[in-house]
């Protein structure tokens, strides 16, 4: 059975969370994904949450938090029954600019993830399009983080993998057995939907869901997360989007 999920990230701009909970639990959906700034007011998060019969199964969490107070870490997602961690960006003033600086930086998330995954917790990397850029010596960032550890996760963002200029399918196929989650996110034709910074409703972009789907399936890889960085009316996006993966 494949688990929808939903980023809350997405309705960020249409406030207060409860009225998205709600939008959300009468579009259909059964979970959500947290992001760090609800863990600011876990508590409306979690009383969110029962009164609209949602499950949190997955949160993004800062590396500064899950590095610097992991024990803070464990115990929100112990609070909320949040299963899975991913550590979703780091900014681009810190990001290393070599290979060496790349495994160093894979070998810090893995050690700061160690005791999340000593408590049971699963944790992760959530890319974006930046883990694409070869280093000088041409390697691929993604893979220098994946190296660090076999115990550490992925979130595959499948819509930022093409962005960044790749078949999602590839990757897919390349890191199965590491892939926790993934990102369903589409991409509008060129020069479309530039009032959402060029984002689709999932299954009315680009994005080969067939193919993605198949392969998906094909490794056993069940939990999908419905994003989109920037609609213009996130009930719009929450809707077509769940219809259009019920149809895969």
């Amino acid at each position: 059975m494949t688990h929808i999920s939903y980023q809350l990230y997405c309705s960020r701009n249409f406030p207060p969370l409860n009225d998205t909970l709600k939008m959300l639990a009468d579009a259909g959906y059964n979970e959500v994904e947290g992001f760090g700034g609800l863990l600011d007011d876990p508590d409306s998060l979690k009383s969110g949450l029962a009164e609209n019969g949602l499950r949190i199964t997955s949160c993004h969490m800062g590396f500064d938090m899950v590095e610097g107070d992991p024990s803070q870490a464990i115990a929100l997602a112990k609070s909320m029954n949040i299963p899975k961690v991913f550590v979703p960006f780091i900014a681009s003033d810190a990001r290393p600019t070599d290979s060496a600086g790349w495994s160093a930086f894979g070998q810090r998330l893995a050690a700061a993830a160690k005791p999340l995954q000593d408590a049971g917790l699963i944790v992760g990397w959530h890319n974006h399009a930046f883990e694409f850029d070869p280093t000088p010596e041409n390697d691929l960032p993604l893979d220098l983080i994946a190296a660090a550890s076999d115990d550490l996760k992925l979130e595959l963002d499948l819509g930022w993998v093409r962005v960044a200029g790749h078949d999602p399918v590839d990757w897919i196929n390349k890191y199965a057995g590491r892939i926790s989650a993934v990102h369903i996110k589409d991409i509008a034709p060129d020069g479309e939907c530039t009032n959402e910074d060029g984002w689709a409703d999932v299954g009315h972009g680009i994005m080969d869901w067939a193919a993605i789907h198949a392969a998906l399936q094909g490794h056993g890889i069940d939990h999908y997360v419905v994003e989109h960085d920037n609609p213009s009316d996130h009930t719009r996006f929450a809707t077509r989007s769940l219809a259009a993966i019920k149809q895969f």
